[in-house]
């Protein structure tokens, strides 16, 4: 793997080192705040009402879509 180096204020280092156990690199930690965030972002993504219909209207849109 090959390594980088990224600029950080002192502030946001501390608040990252504050997410982190002893002997974690910031590396470790970084990796696992990200893979929270795509958890929440995912489940917000599946969760969302957004463009949702009560499963009634679904169970009748169905019904039209594919009579028997």
């Amino acid at each position: 793997m090959k390594i980088t180096t990224i600029q950080l204020s002192e502030d946001t280092k501390e608040k990252i080192s504050s997410f982190g156990s002893k002997g974690e690199s910031y590396d470790e930690i970084l990796r696992r705040i990200y893979n929270m965030a795509v958890k929440i972002q995912l489940r917000e993504f599946l969760m969302s009402s957004e463009k949702a219909i009560p499963i009634d209207e679904a169970i009748e849109e169905a019904k039209r879509m594919w009579p028997k």
